[in-house]
């Protein structure tokens, strides 16, 4: 179990500002199973777009998400992360509701099911978009 309870750094006036007037678009591709937000660098103000990708990468907590590694950083009821790529070529950023997230829907038993009776995982590909990929997950660690 990851330990979210170590003191954090919350997100600075313009970063809150930022990710509260962005316009978020809705992952259809997961609505069902892994449903989140994202926002796309090259739709969105660059600057602080990084400005956010540093701030969940410096102060967040590690976490997994099925096998992967995963930086997440909680604000306001909400979980922040990306892909894991290097920033210069970070395109992605997601989010979703902290009950949302995979920790809290394992410990409360409600990971989604495949059609072939396994939970699907969404990966990214080299730009970091999760948008269509699945995989089969193996044990957690």
């Amino acid at each position: 179990m990851v330990d979210t309870s170590q003191a954090r750094v919350p997100f600075p006036a313009g970063i809150r500002r930022f990710v509260k007037e962005e316009q978020w678009t809705f992952a259809k591709t997961y609505a069902k199973t892994w449903p989140h937000e994202y926002i796309v660098r090259d739709r969105v103000d660059r600057e602080l777009f990084v400005q956010l990708v540093r701030h969940i990468r410096e102060h967040g907590y590690q976490g997994h998400f099925y096998r992967k590694p995963i930086t997440y950083f909680d604000e306001a009821g909400m979980t922040y992360w990306t892909m894991g790529a290097p920033i210069d070529e970070t395109t992605i950023i997601n989010r979703c509701p902290k009950e949302d997230t995979y920790a809290e829907r394992l410990k409360n038993g409600t990971l989604p099911e495949q059609c072939g009776g396994g939970p699907s995982t969404p990966t990214a590909d080299s730009t970091g978009n999760a948008e269509g990929s699945v995989i089969e997950p193996g044990p957690v660690l």
